[in-house]
């Protein structure tokens, strides 16, 4: 039998939290609750978990700055955002902040466990890719530790960057179809995930301006098409 998945889960409202931990329980998942951040923040440093589930707006310390101190010491562990929010910035800052998908209020049970099991099917899939050092003119990238180097100096991506980053490699040179990397990698091609596609693409582009030789292009209406110089 395989070993049951930790999730952290951090809400306020303590009916919908104990509610959302009995169901994690049922579906065969280990859940842990915490009532807010600052809580939240002491089990992720004393346990070890697979997944995050963060409610945004709590107490003490809120879900955005949860998640920004646990990135500094996880860079891989996948986040899932709860909001009562509905605003497209919000969205996109838990996004900027290496969220990996994000539920509105009121949300179905079903949907947040479908969401879970992309995400971890997605991250168990990925430990599996043959391929995972790419050479971009100057640049080293190797996908499996998530590292881009370039003379000598590494820079430590998230998991989402170094996925998209490693799409992009297994199509350098060709067009990237849009709902294709979302698709893939953010599972659901929706207006939110194409929006949080735009910000890592960004991000991406930001890492590799040391080399000229080296870009991120728009395809308009198609996708993305990374350039880099062809071996002579």
């Amino acid at each position: 039998m395989a070993e049951k998945l930790n999730i952290l889960l951090c809400e306020d409202d303590e009916n919908l939290g104990m509610l959302l931990r009995e169901y994690l329980n049922a579906k065969g998942y280990a859940a842990d609750l915490c009532p807010d951040g600052e809580e939240g923040y002491r089990a992720f440093l004393t346990n070890k978990y697979d997944l995050c589930v963060f409610d945004v707006m709590m107490p003490r310390k809120d879900g955005f700055t949860l998640a920004q101190e646990i990135r500094q010491t996880n860079t891989e562990i996948p986040i899932i955002f709860l909001t009562a929010k509905t605003l497209k910035e919000d969205v996109l800052e838990g996004f900027k902040l290496g969220a990996d998908d994000y539920l509105t209020k009121p949300f179905s049970m079903e949907e947040l466990t479908f969401r879970i099991e992309a995400i971890l099917r997605r991250v168990h899939g990925k430990k599996s890719k043959e391929v995972s050092t790419y050479k971009l003119g100057r640049f080293t990238f190797d996908a499996q530790k998530q590292l881009l180097v370039i003379d000598g100096r590494q820079t430590k991506l998230t998991t989402k960057e170094s996925e998209l980053l490693a799409l992009l490699c297994a199509h350098a040179n060709e067009i990237l179809q849009r709902d294709f990397a979302l698709k893939t990698i953010w599972v659901d091609d929706n207006y939110f995930n194409a929006r949080s596609m735009d910000v890592y693409i960004t991000k991406l582009r930001k890492h590799l301006k040391e080399d000229d030789s080296v870009e991120i292009i728009n395809i308009h209406g198609k996708g993305y098409k990374l350039i880099i110089p062809t071996e002579e």
